[in-house]
């Protein structure tokens, strides 16, 4: 039985984990000291118009300024409906959400065209042509929605999606939730004429109602909260937006803690490793760089195959498996390459391929999969939801600034004794006082004591090594 869990013990986090048995299926995580202001709606202000960048930058409140791509401005928002960048002004109130939350040194993406998410339909208020349905729904169940959403009485120059968790829900479903966005849309709108300036109007739910609102699916049993607090929210939203389904929020009342029950700490911990096992032996490297995520398939100790061509095919089918679950898990997005080890036969290369794609189906992000190359990588990009778990929870090395590496004593000694050369070498230089790191200090006087004593010589000046203990490389 799937179940959905939620654990709160802890004020600094609230974590939610969707559990199918004792097998953690999805993971989200939200801490109390970094907040996420996607889908949040703001009265912005245009400060900057760049023709060469097609965007705009916009203050909406918060410390950086936001990036407004024309692309993303509606001509609703702009005098007589008039086109942009003509009719976009430096000073320009315009509403906007946040559609990407600040990443590194990189501003929040914003749009114009707000969306406000149900229950079953997601609705675009200021969008007239961007209605339909889910990407992930498809065949006979794709037609029955849109018919569904034809009986709906959608105002003019508004449009609808309807969610997965629509199918087989009936038009005054729709419709009750419908109604309940318009208001909230109504309530938007009014606000945003109330003042001047940029501030914050509508704040998207709480990880309680948007994990409900977005995970929650008819096949889940239960659903298990260990505080007061987040049970109350559950079973409130609950009552409002599901009553039929009120029964299966349950509070958790034992000594054990929720996630050792399903013993499921281990497997979170797995999302924060570089290396995960797979089940026979062979094992997965994740790596992120700048333009993108690496994943390297290791055979490892996998050796249950008859032959070199079927352990790498087992194991890249384990690995498809664990991939797309740890992209879940971490909240993988843009660019993830991943070198799968190399198989000769192409009826193997497409089993993988497609076993990836399946593996993928129930992802909430929007994924896109290319082929096999022929150097054995396969080139994926998956809609960033969220900051990634490791963005969340990891602070960058000060000492190697997240590269992993440092440079040696011995390549450091010898780049500080070029230095000594260069600044021994200018005008009026009488002495030189190095401090350094104890380890680079004792190679120079060690090793390169000669050099030293050759150079005081030759320029005449004094040159003093101060090792200190506080001082480490590269710095």
């Amino acid at each position: 039985m799937k179940r959905m869990l939620f654990n709160a013990t802890q004020a600094e986090e609230l974590r939610v984990a969707i559990v199918d048995g004792q097998k953690l299926v999805d993971l989200d995580i939200e801490s109390a000291s970094k907040e996420q202001r996607k889908g949040n709606i703001y009265k912005g202000v245009v400060t900057r118009v760049e023709p060469s960048l097609e965007a705009a930058f916009v203050d909406y409140g918060c410390e950086r300024h936001g990036f407004l791509p024309f692309k993303e401005i509606s001509r609703t928002c702009l005098p007589n409906g008039g086109k942009v960048p003509e009719n976009l002004k430096e000073g320009q109130e315009l509403l906007v959400q946040v559609e990407k939350d600040e990443r590194g040194n990189k501003g929040a993406a914003l749009t114009t065209y707000v969306s406000l998410a149900g229950r079953y339909v997601v609705l675009m208020p200021t969008n007239p042509r961007g209605g339909g349905v889910s990407r992930r729904i498809e065949g006979e169940e794709r037609n029955e929605l849109r018919d569904t959403l034809a009986q709906l009485d959608i105002p003019e120059g508004m449009s609808l999606i309807a969610r997965t968790a629509g199918i087989g829900r009936t038009a005054e479903e729709f419709q009750w939730d419908l109604n309940y966005l318009l208001s909230l849309w109504k309530a938007i709108d009014g606000a945003s004429g109330s003042q001047k300036g940029a501030f914050l109007i509508y704040q998207e739910g709480s990880l309680v109602i948007r994990a409900i609102r977005d995970y929650f699916s008819a096949d889940i049993g239960e659903i298990l909260i260990d505080t007061d607090d987040i049970y109350e929210q559950a079973q409130q939203f609950m009552a409002h937006v599901m009553p039929d389904n009120v029964d299966k929020v349950k509070l958790y009342r034992d000594d054990v803690p929720l996630f050792s029950r399903f013993q499921i700490e281990h497997q979170i911990e797995s999302a924060y490793s570089r290396q995960v096992n797979l089940p026979a032996g062979g094992a997965i490297v994740i790596d992120h760089t700048e333009a993108l995520v690496s994943v390297d398939v290791n055979s490892a100790r996998a050796t249950k195959g008859s032959d070199v061509e079927q352990t790498a095919y087992n194991t890249n089918l384990e690995a498809a498996d664990e991939i797309a679950r740890q992209m879940r898990l971490r909240d993988l997005g843009g660019l993830i390459v991943i070198d799968f080890i190399d198989m000769e036969e192409p009826k193997h290369q497409r089993e993988v391929e497609n076993r990836l794609r399946d593996a993928l189906h129930h992802d909430r992000a929007r994924v896109q999969t290319g082929k096999i190359s022929r150097f054995g990588l396969l080139e994926m990009s998956r809609q960033r939801l969220q900051p990634s778990l490791g963005e969340t929870s990891y602070t960058p090395c000060p000492r190697c600034h997240g590269t992993g590496h440092i440079r040696g004593a011995e390549s450091s000694a010898l780049h500080i004794l070029r230095i000594l050369q260069e600044e021994a070498m200018k005008e009026n230089t009488g002495a030189l006082h190095v401090q350094l790191p104890v380890d680079v200090a004792t190679f120079l006087l060690n090793e390169k004591r000669i050099d030293i004593h050759t150079l005081e010589t030759r320029l005449k000046v004094n040159v003093v090594l101060i090792p200190n203990v506080h001082l480490e490389t590269p710095h």
